[in-house]
């Protein structure tokens, strides 16, 4: 069931909304995108204490219909972490995305000393059984990289081809600079500023390099980031970069395709032929258990396998 794109709130709710975005926004080191998921992830948590499924208690005298974190007990979030489950029918990452972002804010609201304790630190995360992430077969990458070398510019080639060949983040293809860029007849590398600040360098191979050496003198020597905004003097947005990945993986009449597939794509295919710590460096991976999803088996895969003892 999708869930309301903005449930309209009591005063008191749209009150302490506002105080943790500020919060969000002044005094945390975050991505746009996560402030704006805590924000709707609260905003939607309040509309259905609202609703009446968070009861007045006889410690605190309030009206159930507005908002009170004091209010919210241990018990109503594990009722709303069923809900999300069984009502709104969401998959265990989204159940657990919702439920991080209520730890964050009730963590928060106890160090401010809103609340007397937090009641969201007994409540568990939902288990979840790891599945291999979805990244393109052979035949989809070679429809792919047909339609961008004949239907796109040389940026856009560049693109498609560095996401495929060096596993980039979208956010760190965006916001790669000229500066970062090393190239010789041999080898070369990118110097990538990854999550957390954190630095490594990602080898270029041969076929990432030949490219490079072709777009690099295109671009005016004022030139900072390797991919700019057309209509700006800015980075290319990762929204920007998602819709450049989509246009050509519609005409190679592939479905949803996101920068994000083709890193795994690249993971896989690497996971095959170096060992899980290498590759971890290369991806940017702070754990190797992260990086072991590229060595299981796709849903593909499992059929083919279980398919080899059938009968008929």
């Amino acid at each position: 069931m999708r869930r309301a794109a903005n449930p309209p709130l009591s005063s008191p709710g749209e009150a302490a909304l506002a105080q943790y975005q500020q919060v969000l926004w002044e005094e945390e080191d975050l991505t746009g995108a996560s402030r704006r998921n805590y924000l709707s992830d609260l905003r939607h948590f309040i509309a259905w204490c609202e609703a009446g499924s968070v009861k007045r208690t006889d410690e605190i005298a309030l009206d159930q219909s507005e908002f009170d974190p004091r209010a919210v007990s241990t018990p109503a979030l594990i009722r709303y972490r069923t809900y999300l489950q069984t009502d709104q029918r969401q998959k265990p990452n989204s159940v657990n995305r919702a439920l991080i972002s209520l730890k964050r804010y009730w963590s928060w609201a106890w160090q401010r000393q809103l609340i007397a304790s937090d009641p969201s630190a007994p409540v568990k995360l939902v288990g979840e059984e790891e599945h291999a992430p979805r990244h393109l077969e052979d035949r989809e990458e070679h429809a792919l990289v047909a339609a961008v070398t004949h239907e796109g510019k040389l940026r856009d080639r560049v693109l498609i081809v560095l996401l495929l060949h060096t596993g980039l983040r979208a956010r760190e293809l965006c916001q790669l600079r000229r500066d970062q860029v090393s190239l010789s007849k041999r080898s070369g590398t990118l110097e990538i500023i990854g999550k957390r600040n954190k630095y490594r360098d990602v080898p270029l191979n041969a076929t990432a390099r030949t490219l490079l050496e072709e777009y690099l003198p295109t671009l005016p020597p004022e030139t900072v980031f390797l991919f700019s905004s057309p209509k700006r003097a800015a980075a290319l947005s990762e929204r920007a970069l998602g819709y450049i990945v989509k246009k050509y993986a519609d005409a190679a009449h592939l479905s949803d395709v996101s920068p994000h597939d083709l890193r795994h794509r690249f993971g896989y295919r690497m996971a095959e032929a170096v060992p899980l710590h290498r590759l971890a460096q290369i991806m940017g991976h702070d754990s190797l258990d992260t990086t072991r999803i590229y060595v299981q088996g796709t849903k593909h895969d499992l059929q083919q396998a279980v398919e080899t003892i059938a009968w008929a």
